[in-house]
């Protein structure tokens, strides 16, 4: 006899609802030296997500992190390098 909602499958439905099948979401201030993921979305205004996108930094790049201190990241992207602050590193989120 069903008297409500199983709280576990309301759970493991909003887990559902929020995974994209790409692994695990991390901004790039927080991805480790040496790894290389890739672009899954850039938050911020138009003008920051034109920017960032004249970089490289477009949906499903991807980007090698050369090296990072305290958030500021040293990133290849397409072929450059470069440095960008952790502000601007976690608007850009990856997988």
């Amino acid at each position: 006899m069903l008297t409500g909602s199983n709280p576990a499958s309301r759970a493991g439905a909003r887990v559902e609802a929020t995974t994209t099948g790409k692994g695990a979401q991390l901004p790039l201030a927080m991805v480790s030296e040496g790894e290389t993921i890739r672009v899954l979305k850039v938050r911020g205004g138009a003008t920051l997500r034109q920017h960032l996108s004249e970089m490289g930094f477009v949906e499903g790049a991807e980007v090698k992190v050369v090296s990072r201190v305290n958030g500021d990241v040293v990133v290849s992207v397409k072929g450059s390098t470069f440095g960008i602050g952790r502000d601007m590193a976690m608007r850009i989120v990856t997988y």
